[in-house]
């Protein structure tokens, strides 16, 4: 027997005798795997969501500051600026409207304090001089069968029949305005005034954080230039041993002050290796800011935003390293949004002014908290109808997880019909209503969303790791694919 064929033998009759073989490699498998590192993703978390950068509060001097952070760790490892003027920053201003502090509410003889004992849950200018009705608890009486056009109704408050979301105390002025408040108005009330249940008291601070913010907008936004509305209220449970006395009258005179802010999006790119496809762009997206200092819980203000969205920062920087150590066919961009937190409000102005043709983004790869709940499971929005608006990136994206993580994907968040119609609350929408090929990474909300307990010490981070191979793994098949992933011709984005 020759050696040559002797050898051949061997090959053959080896791997069934159970020894140690070669390790094959997937075709499909990107090649830097192993530049995704956890003690990085660890290190570079705790940097951005440490107590220096106290929340990194939307149009703040610590939003820029943590985005200015971030920029470095850009160009330290080597990834292009694709900002305005050769920067890594996309600038913008954020308009904010706010009830001045001149402002003042009287019911009766009772002179209100501005916040702690009346909070003006309506920002907008108003000046009414009208009777008050009270009309008992919501939802306990007829609203066709009261008279309240140019009256300011008083109803105490009410959960029953409210479905709850997350952040209900954030939300409890929302959904007693959808349930009550607004049909009052249609009728012709000139004003809302909610008596606090104990929900209500529960809620207070965290509402009256929200309501003494005022509202943010964008040039151009529906909340950029507000005009005359009838004032909403709120005053404590107390108020109700006094407000059903007849012939009280409110008096409220609301004025606004308004305000610019600047707040920016962090861009950078690496070059794809085709001469052609490098035209093309796979956008990796996050967003910078969290919630900045806010009123105690668990005995700390500062809302870290470690999971929200820290974690999706730090792995889109460890996909954009990963990149650059070997490139794919199309470039990579890297968006991280300004003031999502305030209402997407980065990702509705580069949508808008794109630093890139808008027609070269062959898809959106968005996360939103990515660090948290149980190690094997995750969430992928955009897979299904409605909210799906291209099979083929979606394809990617389910195989990528297939052949890497094999997270358990919950389905029930990606359905127009959860309640918390998450999809339309993170960075990709955008992106989707302009027909661009769009998915959301995230590993869905846990209790200490929005809050100081969401920390870089509760983030597991193995779990981050295994997410952010998930994200590059499809970065790396739309980067790497013949064809762009197409969009589906009959996608109709709707609430």
């Amino acid at each position: 027997m020759n050696t040559r064929r002797s050898f051949l033998l061997l090959g053959l009759f080896l791997p069934c005798l159970g020894l140690p073989q070669p390790k094959q490699t997937k075709s499909s498998e990107p090649p830097a795997l192993s530049a995704i590192r956890e003690s990085d993703l660890k290190s570079d978390l705790y940097e951005m969501a440490g107590p220096h950068f106290k929340g990194r509060a939307s149009g703040t001097l610590d939003e820029l500051k943590a985005s200015a952070w971030f920029a470095n760790k850009m160009r330290d490892a080597g990834i292009q600026p694709a900002g305005d003027d050769g920067t890594y920053f996309q600038f913008f201003s954020l308009w904010r409207n706010r009830i001045s502090p001149a402002s003042t509410v009287s019911i009766g003889d009772h002179a209100l304090k501005l916040w702690s004992e009346v909070q003006i849950a309506q920002t907008a200018p108003a000046s009414v001089n009208a009777p008050v009705v009270f009309l008992g608890q919501a939802g306990k009486f007829d609203i066709n069968a009261v008279e309240v056009k140019g009256k300011a109704v008083a109803l105490q408050m009410s959960t029953e029949g409210i479905v709850w979301r997350s952040l209900p105390e954030w939300r409890y002025n929302r959904e007693l305005m959808v349930k009550y408040g607004n049909d009052l108005l249609a009728k012709g009330a000139a004003a809302i005034i909610f008596i606090a249940d104990e929900f209500g008291e529960r809620s207070w601070e965290q509402a009256r954080y929200n309501f003494w913010l005022g509202s943010y907008d964008i040039e151009g936004g529906a909340n950029a230039i507000i005009t005359a509305k009838p004032p909403v209220l709120w005053l404590h449970a107390s108020a109700m041993q006094w407000i059903k006395q007849p012939g009280i009258t409110l008096n409220a005179n609301l004025m606004l002050d308004s305000f610019t802010y600047p707040s920016v999006n962090i861009v950078g790119k690496i070059k794809g290796t085709d001469p052609v496809l490098s035209k093309e762009y796979v956008l990796l997206s996050g967003h910078p800011d969290a919630h900045g200092i806010r009123n105690v819980i668990g005995n700390d203000s500062i809302y870290y935003g470690a999971d929200d969205n820290a974690s999706v920062n730090v792995a889109m920087l460890a996909v954009m390293r990963a990149l650059k150590q070997s490139p794919a066919k199309r470039s990579a961009l890297m968006v991280i949004h300004g003031s999502e937190e305030r209402g997407l409000f980065g990702s509705r102005w580069y949508s808008a002014h794109p630093t890139v043709p808008i027609q070269s983004i062959a898809a959106v790869l968005n996360g939103d908290m990515i660090g948290r709940n149980n190690p094997d499971s995750a969430a992928l929005l955009g897979v299904q109808s409605p909210h799906r608006n291209s099979p083929e990136l979606v394809k990617m994206a389910l195989d990528a997880n297939q052949e890497g993580p094999a997270f358990k994907l919950d389905t029930l968040w990606d359905k127009p019909t959860h309640p918390e119609v998450w999809y339309f609350r993170s960075d990709h929408l955008a992106y989707a209503r302009l027909g661009i090929p769009a998915l959301m990474y995230t590993t869905l909300l846990h209790s200490e969303y929005h809050t100081p307990q969401d920390n870089p010490q509760n983030i597991n981070y193995s779990k981050l790791k295994k997410m952010t191979e998930w994200i590059y793994r499809t970065a790396w098949k739309v980067g790497n694919a013949d064809k762009r992933p197409r969009t589906d011709p009959n996608f109709k984005l709707e609430r």
